[in-house]
């Protein structure tokens, strides 16, 4: 058996692991045979050690000023800036120090990084101001880097320096850190995670490395791995910037690099998922352009010199090809030093096998485009920006088959636009916005009649923020932190079957913080290449009633090729009462409740889905009255939900078959029971 602990067997007797393993030492970044191979092959002269070594020696000044501070203060981009700097430049250069001591066998270094570490750990109370968390994770996994590798060799730290060191981790590291703080931009759990492991591996804690484990694979909002890359390589910051986008990579893979050295592979996970963000965002610095959900920022666009060779070496040594990735190392590695020197893995000489990281093809691409799909009649009503968009509904109401074309631009209506029978609503791709002006309600497009029928909204933005300017940081502006009741498209009927025949196509949906598509009283529904996310907020009636797409007391729905994503309190599809639904092909993922939730519903299949990183369980079918039956649930690859990957209760015919269950939190995978429960908080 290959000796590298399999993570699905971590997962599952993770219990059982947290008294039973211990750690190696030294063992953050590297393993004692990590650091003898590296030491061994600067002494060689071999290349590329030597000249990052030669430019670290350079670069490493023993006459380096230590500035302890007390109460070390980091506002927002640096501003105030007490005690930080100094504190971000002595865990650097302790961390060169240890390096080059382990290297050289120089006392001097030793005692540098020593007189660095004490001096700090004597001193140092507290973090304070806004990037107070930031920047203890920025510095706290280096600074263990270097207590690391000084305990671990004859450096002459004395245990009273140790022990007060391991204190100041305890008492004004781990107090600040412990909690996360994943509704910021993912980097900074990438940070706080890199750190948490990296205090867990120097004080032996092993329940502490499991929590930074768990958060890694299932933490909230912007916290885990699977929130912060997506199925495609895009990072939850590409629309940042790329340093942003960069820098919390590199803290991603900095954590799963401290894992791999304790035998935890979170690389290999949901097909080399950290491997698609680099080549996706690498890509994209060098010149190509990939496919976006929003537009990638072009700001920061410049390889940063210490992200890519660790993450380079470690997939060449896996025999998996990363392209882009070995290019932007190539390039940094002149300017690089410490990530050269320590990127290499004894164990990875010799793997040639190159297999290939693909990204996900399912809902890849979905939404509005940036140019229409659907062919536009000659006779269709053409609306500009700024013109009255219901007018031209209801003059089109008045043809046969009327057809209303809202052209590129921001197009926002005083109130809820107001859907008759027999017509279609089509825009000219991604640039055809239509958005809610701030004081028009809640909702943004309606049934004008309870039997309405035959209506098809197409190729077109439905935007339900405040306002279309998300500025330079979009996290700052979404859902979860909108104080507006805002819905986008509700079509509800007074009985089963009374409206008739809605087809949505190739639409994006956001940023509602009520549901973003609500349709009742249905049948016969399509919804085809959508995109739906970020809706479904915590507004009234309250967290977890309002989802992506809800669809309640409708027959005969298909749900094709949609992407139902990043809800932040509710779930991707809700079907409440429905019979025959087919969901296929879809990517549901990221969602703060579950990915699907089926109840009291007939005849759903559920086939050929992506079902990933949701915070309860992937597919829910629950019990609440007479519980459903006949669900089928085949050929899905449902993982790393932070609870079952399939969970149902008193569902009678239910069919599991062919579905990749991995990684889910509970042990077991799936729960289905024949029991009448009902799920309560």
């Amino acid at each position: 058996m290959n000796k590298r602990l399999i993570l699905f067997t971590f997962l599952i007797a993770f219990s059982f692991l947290a008294y039973s393993q211990s750690f190696k030492h030294p063992g953050i970044h590297q393993s004692k045979a990590d650091l003898d191979l590296m030491k061994e092959q600067v002494l060689k002269n071999k290349q590329p050690w030597k000249d990052a070594f030669d430019s670290l020696i350079i670069k490493t000044d023993l006459n380096f000023k230590i500035n302890p501070y007390t109460h070390v203060m980091r506002g927002p981009y640096g501003k105030p800036n007490i005690g930080g700097d100094d504190l971000s430049r002595g865990s650097d250069m302790a961390y060169h120090c240890a390096i080059l001591w382990y290297i050289t066998g120089e006392k001097k270094y030793a005692d540098k990084a020593i007189e660095i570490l004490d001096s700090w750990s004597s001193v140092l109370w507290d973090f304070d101001y806004n990037d107070a968390k930031l920047l203890a994770a920025w510095t706290g996994h280096k600074l263990c880097n270097a207590a690391e590798i000084l305990r671990y060799t004859n450096s002459g730290w004395s245990s009273e320096g140790q022990e007060q060191f391991k204190h100041m981790l305890m008492t004004v590291y781990y107090p600040l850190l412990r909690y996360y703080f994943p509704k910021a931009n993912g980097n900074w759990d990438g940070a706080i995670i890199h750190s948490i492991l990296a205090m867990a591996v120097y004080t032996d804690n092993r329940e502490m490395f499991n929590n930074g484990i768990h958060h890694f694979l299932y933490g909230p909002v912007n916290g885990s791995m699977f929130k912060y890359i997506w199925p495609s390589g895009q990072c939850q910051e590409t629309l940042r910037d790329q340093g942003h986008v960069q820098l919390g990579l590199g803290e991603f893979a900095g954590a799963a690099r401290v894992a791999y050295t304790q035998d935890v592979d979170l690389f290999s996970i949901a097909n080399n998922r950290i491997a698609l963000g680099f080549e996706y965002t690498a890509g994209f610095i060098l010149g190509k352009t990939p496919h976006s959900y929003g537009i990638i920022s072009e700001r920061a666009k410049n390889i940063r010199s210490d992200d890519y060779e660790y993450v380079y070496r470690h997939y060449e040594g896996q025999g998996i090809d990363v392209p882009f990735t070995k290019m932007a190392a190539d390039m940094s590695r002149s300017k690089a030093n410490l990530s050269v020197l320590t990127a290499f893995r004894a164990s990875f000489l010799k793997n040639n096998n190159n297999k290939k990281v693909e990204p996900s093809n399912i809902a890849w691409p979905a939404g509005a485009r940036e140019t229409a799909l659907t062919k536009i009649p000659a006779n269709a009503i053409r609306v500009n920006p700024g013109e009255p968009v219901q007018a031209a509904i209801d003059r089109a109401a008045k043809q046969q088959g009327g057809w209303v074309v809202l052209k590129a631009g921001i197009h926002t209506i005083p109130s809820k636009l107001q859907i008759p029978s027999n017509i279609t609503i089509s825009g000219e791709g991604l640039q055809s916005v239509l958005i809610l002006g701030p004081e028009g309600g809640r909702d943004a497009i309606v049934n004008k009649s309870n039997d309405m029928h035959d209506v098809t909204i197409c190729d077109l933005v439905v935007e339900c923020a405040l306002s279309t300017d998300f500025g330079s940081d979009p996290n700052s502006t979404r859902s979860f932190r909108s104080l507006g009741n805002r819905g986008g498209i509700m079509f509800l009927g007074n009985s089963e079957g009374e409206i008739k025949n809605i087809t949505l196509k190739n639409i994006t949906v956001r940023n509602a913080t009520y549901n973003g598509v609500y349709i009742s009283g249905s049948e016969n529904i399509k919804i085809i290449d959508c995109d739906f996310s970020e809706n479904g907020s915590d507004v009234i009636p309250g967290p977890k009633l309002q989802h992506n797409l809800l669809v309640t007391h409708s027959n005969d729905v298909m749900i094709n090729n949609c992407r139902l994503v990043t809800s932040p309190y509710g779930s991707g599809i809700a079907l409440l009462s429905c019979k025959n639904a087919t969901i296929e092909k879809c990517e549901i993922a990221r969602n703060a409740s579950y990915g699907v939730l089926i109840s009291e519903s007939e005849n759903v299949k559920i086939t050929e889905s992506l079902i990933e990183g949701n915070d309860l369980s992937g597919i829910m079918a629950e019990y609440l009255s007479r519980g459903s039956q006949k669900i089928e649930i085949k050929n899905n690859l449902i993982h790393y939900n932070n609870g079952f990957g399939i969970e149902s209760y008193a569902t009678q015919d239910m069919i599991v078959a062919g579905n990749t269950l991995t990684g889910n939190r509970e042990m077991g995978q799936s729960k289905i029971m024949d029991d009448k429960y009902i799920v309560m908080e």
